[in-house]
C-alpha cells in the first residue's frame, strides 16, 4: 500500500512540474512574440482611405476600386499600414480638406 501512495504522490508532483513548465514556456513565448505582432489597418487586398473634413475617419476599399465620397486616398507616402505606426498616429491629429490639403484637427 505504501508503494502505491508514494507512486501517486510522485505522479501528482510530476504533473504539477509539467504544468508549471508549460506555463513558463507559454509566458516566454507570449513575451517574445507579443511585442512583434502588428495589426494591419486593412485586410489583404484592401487599402485605407481617409474621409474629407476635420472629423476624419478612415475606411478600407478593395484594391483597384476608387474610394467613394466622402473618402479620398491618403497622400502618397503618408499612408498608414499598421495600427499605431507613424502615419496612423499622424492622421489622428490631421485631416484632408475638400481641396486635398492636409489640415490640423
Amino acid at each position: 500500500m505504501a508503494g502505491a501512495a508514494g507512486a501517486t504522490r510522485m505522479s501528482s508532483m510530476r504533473t504539477r512540474i509539467m504544468i508549471a513548465l508549460a506555463a513558463v514556456a507559454l509566458g516566454g513565448l507570449m513575451a517574445t512574440t507579443g511585442c512583434s505582432f502588428r495589426e494591419s489597418i486593412c485586410a489583404g487586398g484592401e487599402y485605407p482611405a481617409i474621409a474629407v473634413g476635420a472629423q476624419g475617419g478612415s475606411a478600407c476599399f478593395p484594391d483597384g476600386q476608387e474610394p467613394t465620397p466622402p473618402y479620398v486616398r491618403y497622400p502618397e507616402g503618408k499612408v498608414p499600414q499598421y495600427v499605431d505606426d507613424e502615419w496612423d498616429v499622424y492622421w489622428r491629429s490631421h485631416g484632408i480638406d475638400e481641396n486635398n490639403n492636409i489640415i490640423e484637427t
